[in-house]
């Protein structure tokens, strides 16, 4: 199936600790410059939301979401003519699939175009030391 129209997904973020309090209290900023172009990436796979970002060691927090996924375009190879243009064909997300090749191993990557669709659940991975403070934070955002 090239294309498809789903509901919500759970999904993962691998960041920093300083970029997940970023996160929690002004919400995602768009990339710009990823391999599918503008949007948040995401995954669907908590251990391979746990190697991001890869300069870090012992301050990555994984946060678990929430996403509307909407519209999705499978890119499935580094060619693919929709690979940086998909969210002006009325896509919302791109998935690169496992296996297809376009990244190492068996990974998969989705790309959402607009970060209002994602919502923080949960602080599944960090230190310690700011697991709690985070999680207060995602309560804070549920009752505004």
């Amino acid at each position: 199936m090239e294309e498809r129209s789903v509901g919500y997904y759970t999904m993962y973020h691998g960041t920093s600790v300083n970029a997940a309090y970023s996160i929690l209290r002004e919400g995602f900023r768009v990339s710009v410059g990823g391999m599918l172009g503008s949007g948040v990436y995401v995954s669907r796979d908590i251990e391979e939301a746990s190697k991001y970002p890869y300069y870090t060691i012992d301050q990555k927090v994984v946060l678990e979401l929430k996403v509307r996924v909407g519209k999705v375009k499978k890119i499935d190879r580094q060619d693919h003519p929709l690979r940086l243009t998909w969210p002006d064909h009325g896509y919302d997300c791109a998935w690169v699939p496992p296996g297809c090749g376009f990244m190492p191993g068996n990974q998969q990557e989705d790309c959402i175009y607009d970060s209002d669709r994602i919502t923080v659940t949960d602080v599944v991975r960090g230190p310690p030391e700011h697991v709690n403070a985070l999680k207060k934070l995602i309560l804070i955002n549920e009752v505004v």
